[in-house]
C-alpha cells in the first residue's frame, strides 16, 4: 500500500542512512512486509529510525484497519501531545496523546488501538472500533 501518489506516482527505492548510528534502517528484506513512513525529497524517497517503522505482522488490528479504513477520517484533525499533566486541547479539532505520559512516546496503547476520527459535530476524538459506530455519532463505517 502507498499513499504519496501525488508527489511521488512510483517508487523504485527507499532510501536511509548507511548505519543504525545516523538513523539507518536494517531491514529483512523479502522476509518481511514493513509499514514505513518517511518523506520525499529531492524526488527520492527516505525514511530512517526517526520515522514510524513497524513490521506488518506486528502491527495491532486496530493499526491496520485504522491504515486502511479509519486514519483517512481524522485528515481534518491534529493530535496534540501531552507530555506532562495537565493537558488540554485547545480546540475541537484536536486529539490528546496520552501515550507519552506512561510510554515515553509509542508504541503505547493509545497508539496501538485508537484512531483520531473527526465526530459529528465537527469535533475530534479518540475512536477505538470495538462495536459498529453508531451513524448517528461517528461518520465513519466499520470494515
Amino acid at each position: 500500500m502507498y499513499r504519496g501518489f501525488t508527489k511521488m506516482p512510483h517508487v523504485q527505492y527507499i532510501h536511509t542512512e548507511a548505519s543504525e548510528s545516523l538513523c539507518g534502517l536494517k531491514l529483512e528484506v523479502n522476509k518481511y512486509q514493513y509499514l514505513l513512513t518517511g518523506r520525499v525529497y529531492d524526488g527520492k524517497m527516505y525514511t530512517g529510525l526517526c520515522n514510524f517503522v513497524e513490521r506488518w505482522d506486528q502491527l495491532t488490528l486496530s493499526q491496520r484497519k485504522g491504515l486502511n479504513y479509519r486514519y483517512h477520517l481524522g485528515c481534518n484533525c491534529k493530535i496534540k501531545s501531552c507530555y506532562y499533566l495537565p493537558c488540554f486541547v485547545t480546540s475541537k479539532n484536536e486529539c490528546l496523546w496520552t501515550d507519552m505520559l506512561s510510554n515515553f512516546g509509542y508504541p503505547g496503547y493509545q497508539s496501538k488501538h485508537y484512531a483520531c476520527i473527526r465526530q459529528k459535530g465537527g469535533y475530534c476524538s479518540w475512536y477505538r472500533g470495538w462495536a459498529p459506530p453508531d451513524k448517528s455519532i461517528i461518520n465513519a463505517t466499520d470494515p
